[in-house]
């Protein structure tokens, strides 16, 4: 049975995809399903903000708008997303959520087209787990290799204190960098809702900012807070189990593979 909100975002994402120019990056908001799908039940437990769904945090402003509840800045929606999502997972001692939470704040954002960098956020989150991170830029962007590579070495010091295994930083790597001349904006990037473990992954398409021991050496000396009871790459059979609320229209893991 299809549900009221269901409908409605529907209706929602169908209308965009007849509004938005054809000039843009193409959609990637569900290459990275599975942590997309954590954060969603770790969100859901105590939703303030009323935000409709965390995909909408990965999209441009006009398509993100529709879904922010009452975020305004829409620079950092995608933290405020994460940020809510990494207090009720702490709350329930989750490491696991805490984990998704970050690699879903540090995830790239869909721009205007290819090589477009995505806006920064200027508020501070309220877990500073989750303000010492951006997200990734698009690897066609200038500086984005470097960039990213910084963001990834943050991220796994962040994932390390919390007591979850900073490999996992390596999760939230985006593709490989698009032709900036390319006007039909579909770069390397891939868009799969259905897939539950996230086609940059199944795909491999993911392209790795960091080595093993550049992580190792970035995270050195980090102590571990022990915040949470679960083991950082774990997924809960809730994760697993819900369904995405969302149509084919709307183009959108458990058991993540080691990378």
């Amino acid at each position: 049975m299809v549900s009221f909100k269901s409908f409605a975002l529907l209706t929602v994402f169908s209308t965009l995809a007849v509004a938005v120019p054809v000039r843009r990056e193409v959609p990637q908001e569900h290459s990275h399903e599975s942590i997309l799908r954590a954060v969603r039940t770790s969100l859901n437990l105590n939703n303030p903000d009323q935000i409709q769904d965390p995909v909408f945090s990965l999209l441009g402003d006009a398509a993100a708008k529709a879904g922010a509840g009452k975020i305004t800045d829409l620079a950092c929606f995608q933290q405020a997303v994460a940020d809510q999502a990494f207090t009720n997972a702490k709350a329930k001692g989750d490491t696991a959520g805490m984990v998704n939470a970050l690699i879903f704040r540090a995830i790239e954002r869909n721009t205007g087209g290819v090589g477009v960098k995505s806006a920064l956020c200027t508020q501070t989150a309220k877990n500073p787990e989750v303000a010492a991170l951006t997200q990734h830029q698009d690897p066609a962007s200038d500086g984005a290799a470097a960039t990213n590579k910084a963001i990834t070495l943050e991220l796994a010091k962040q994932i390390a204190s919390i007591g979850g295994n900073p490999l996992d930083a390596l999760k939230s790597g985006t593709f490989a960098p698009g032709s900036k001349s390319d006007n039909t904006g579909k770069g390397n990037s891939c868009d799969d809702q259905n897939d539950a473990e996230g086609c940059i992954f199944t795909q491999n398409l993911l392209v790795k900012d960091a080595t093993e021991a550049e992580i190792n050496a970035a995270v050195a000396g980090v102590s571990s807070s022990g915040s949470g009871n679960n083991a950082a790459t774990s997924t809960s059979d809730e994760d697993c189990a819900e369904e995405s609320v969302y149509s084919s229209t709307v183009t959108a893991k458990c058991n993540l593979t080691r990378l």
